[in-house]
This record gives C-alpha cells, sequence and structure tokens, in this order.
C-alpha cells in the first residue's frame, strides 16, 4: 500500500485521479474498481503516515491474536464498511471524492481495542498515557462530531463506519474473548 501511493505521488499522479472514490458516480458509471484502488492510495504523505503508523502499531499483535486469515477478512470488512458508509452519505454529492485506506486501519484499531482493552495508548502531545477505552470513545465521539461539520478533506464517514466494523468484527469472531477482556 505504502509502495503504491509513494510511486503515485512521485511517479504516476494520474493513478491518484484514476483511482479515487467518487461515491456520486460509483453507480452512474460504473466505477467499481475505484471500491479497492481507493484504499491503495492516499491524498498525500501525511495521510500515508498516519495510516502507516496506526496500522504498525495495531496489526502485528491483532494479527497473532486473530490468525492471518480472519485478520485480513477485518480488514476487508473495514474497507467495505467504510466504502459503503462513505457512499451513503456522499452519493449525492458530485464533488466529493476521497482516497485512503483510514476505514480499514480504523477497524484495525477498534477490533484491537474490543480485545485488548487494558492496552494503553500515548498520542502526542498527551504525556499520559490513555486507557484504549476511553481513547476509542473519545475518537468516536470527535468523528460523529467532525463529520457534522463537513470541513477540511478528512472522510469522517470512514473512519467511523471502519471502526464500528472493527468492534463488530471482534465481537462476531471472538465473543468469549471480548467477554473476558472485559468482564475479567
Amino acid at each position: 500500500m505504502a509502495a503504491i501511493s509513494l510511486w503515485a505521488f512521485y511517479r504516476a499522479p494520474q493513478w491518484l485521479d484514476r483511482g479515487v472514490l467518487r461515491p456520486y458516480w460509483l453507480l452512474r458509471r460504473r466505477q467499481w474498481g475505484t471500491v479497492l484502488s481507493h484504499a491503495f492510495l492516499h491524498a498525500d504523505l501525511t495521510h500515508l503516515i498516519f495510516n502507516g503508523f496506526s496500522f504498525w502499531a495495531f496489526a502485528p499483535g491483532l494479527e497473532r491474536a486473530l490468525g492471518t486469515p480472519r485478520f485480513l477478512l477485518l480488514y476487508a470488512v473495514g474497507l467495505l464498511a467504510s466504502t459503503l458508509g462513505t457512499w451513503f452519505k456522499q452519493r449525492h454529492n458530485p464533488a466529493y471524492q476521497c482516497l485512503g485506506a483510514s476505514g480499514a486501519v480504523m477497524a484495525v484499531v477498534f477490533a484491537a481495542i474490543a480485545l485488548f482493552p487494558g492496552a494503553k495508548l500515548y498520542i502526542l502531545p498527551i504525556p499520559v498515557p490513555i486507557p484504549a477505552p476511553i481513547f476509542g470513545l473519545g475518537y468516536l465521539a470527535y468523528t460523529l462530531w467532525a463529520g457534522q461539520q463537513q470541513r477540511g478533506r478528512t472522510n469522517h464517514e470512514a473512519h467511523l463506519w471502519g471502526a464500528v466494523s472493527g468492534l463488530l468484527f471482534a465481537l462476531a469472531v471472538a465473543p468469549g474473548w471480548v467477554a473476558r477482556a472485559w468482564l475479567g
């Protein structure tokens, strides 16, 4: 994913335009390939770094816990859920377009929170660790609020539906584990 984005930034910028998800045009022009292609491209280097770091921080432990087939399924479910959420909100907006794997990455982050609620997260510049469930609630609240503001270039619907799909996936594939993790 990172290599494709970097190649597009520096060697093939036309890939960004061809690979972008445009919800309004998805059905009208049958741009089905963009459901997948948009997740392999990022809007800029900062976007790629944030997604890459978040994935790096949560994916290895989660993949070990779930196993590779379930982990890959989680990622695909997060991508699909975040794309559907984006499509639903933006399907009447011909100017809207988005890139990035943020929804799938949020599915990974929130599945990890569901399975490892005792984890602590460090967020700069906050100097103290934040309990994972507190971070999760705060992040969801912020995402709901920011999605209503409709400002900036961030696809908050992708973040929201990716996070929700990650939580639901963890509950569906490991209900006993989630119950033990949360209830002791």
